[in-house]
């Protein structure tokens, strides 16, 4: 047997071993937005599944099905067990689908919107309600404080 058959059977088997995009053990909260996410990537993952069932694209790129199946199984799920919350509740307490606005010791104010897991992007301004940041400022009003990454910080502004 020549090596490159041993390179193709190997990038299939490996293909074939794609492991499986993890799954979090908390509540899967979403937003409005964070359930419209979830419905955007589970449909691009739906169409990702049929462009790799096309036939010959298989004999081709087996790591596309592989892919395209790995992401169609998280999609599902995360869409399977998306609990939508209401955030438009403005009772004046740090929320998930709230924003909060910290001032840190150095007197830098940041403000972060509490989101659910897949929609969190800490570069655009958003948490995820699992994220250290967001767990010690959850339930607290202005004028509170709380720890931030081992820091103290005071609670600004809540929206």
């Amino acid at each position: 047997m020549s090596v490159a058959f041993t390179r193709e059977e190997d990038l299939e088997a490996t293909a074939a071993d794609l492991a499986d995009r993890p799954i979090s053990p908390h509540p899967n909260l979403v937003t409005p937005e964070g359930l419209a996410l979830i419905e955007v990537e589970l449909a691009a993952a739906r169409a990702a599944y049929t462009a790799a069932q096309v036939k010959g694209s298989i004999e081709s790129d087996r790591t596309a099905m592989a892919r395209a199946t790995r992401d169609l199984r998280y999609w599902s799920a995360r869409r399977a067990s998306a609990q939508p919350q209401d955030p438009t509740q403005d009772s004046g307490v740090v929320r998930f689908g709230g924003s909060v606005s910290i001032e840190r010791e150095d007197g830098r104010i940041q403000t972060w919107r509490i989101v659910g897991e897949d929609e969190a992007d800490p570069a655009k301004g958003s948490v995820s309600h699992v994220s250290p940041l967001a767990r010690a400022v959850m339930g607290r009003r202005i004028g509170d404080e709380a720890i931030v990454a081992g820091q103290p910080v005071e609670i600004v502004g809540v929206a």
